[in-house]
């Protein structure tokens, strides 16, 4: 059973989520909140897998609230697909970004492809985001990108241009499990906690220009 939290000020779209995550049988929403810093204090007290957090709320936002989390994989609700929030709330460590009206079943798959590891945000989404506010958003000191070895370096910069595991795996020739364990070590080394903060790092360490171009 996957425990889900729903983190948001207004009260009729938790009831909203509530009932469609309700309906499933591997989904039970065992807890909400209306901000923030309500969130981390029910957290102390009831186990949580999966987090729906909103970004803008009163007296905590998303994006602090998110910094904060550990333990629980964190998606972010947000009106539009190019919210400065969403991002920054991607940096701070969340899974991924959802639109608040994502449809149902887009909704009930993002909840579990988050608690299986992996990233609900498009990677092509993360880069239009990226070019459009890391200008203005603080940057965090990057992992060294020279601990990595040429394959693991490879695979980093796929993922970055938007490539899935499958897709990988036929441009190098190996395995999709083989991919899978590069990319598990490139997130270790690198300190990184999912695909989504992997594209992030990409071109906030300069690896990959606006233009798509590896650097170099």
């Amino acid at each position: 059973m996957i425990r889900v939290m729903l983190v948001d000020d207004q009260e009729l779209l938790r009831a909203g989520f509530r009932m469609v995550l309700g309906a499933q049988p591997d989904i039970e929403v065992v807890a909400e909140a209306a901000d923030g810093a309500e969130a981390l204090e029910v957290l102390r007290a009831v186990e949580v897998d999966v987090v729906l957090m909103d970004v803008r709320m009163p007296r905590m936002d998303g994006v602090e609230a998110t910094r904060r989390i550990e333990g629980p994989k964190v998606l972010i609700l947000t009106t539009f697909d190019l919210d400065e929030y969403a991002f920054a709330a991607v940096k701070a460590g969340a899974s991924g970004f959802l639109l608040k009206d994502v449809p149902p079943g887009d909704l009930v798959t993002a909840i579990r492809t988050v608690h299986d590891g992996d990233s609900v945000v498009a990677p092509s989404t993360l880069r239009r985001m990226l070019t459009r506010f890391a200008a203005v958003l603080p940057s965090g000191e990057p992992g060294d990108v020279a601990e990595l070895t040429p394959r693991e370096r490879e695979v980093l910069l796929m993922v970055g241009r938007g490539l899935s595991n499958l897709e990988i795996a036929a441009r190098l020739e190996v395995a999709e499990a083989t991919v899978k364990t590069h990319l598990g070590r490139v997130l270790a080394k690198l300190g990184l906690r999912d695909r989504a903060q992997a594209v992030v790092y990409v071109y906030e360490a300069g690896l990959i220009v606006p233009s798509s171009r590896p650097k170099g």
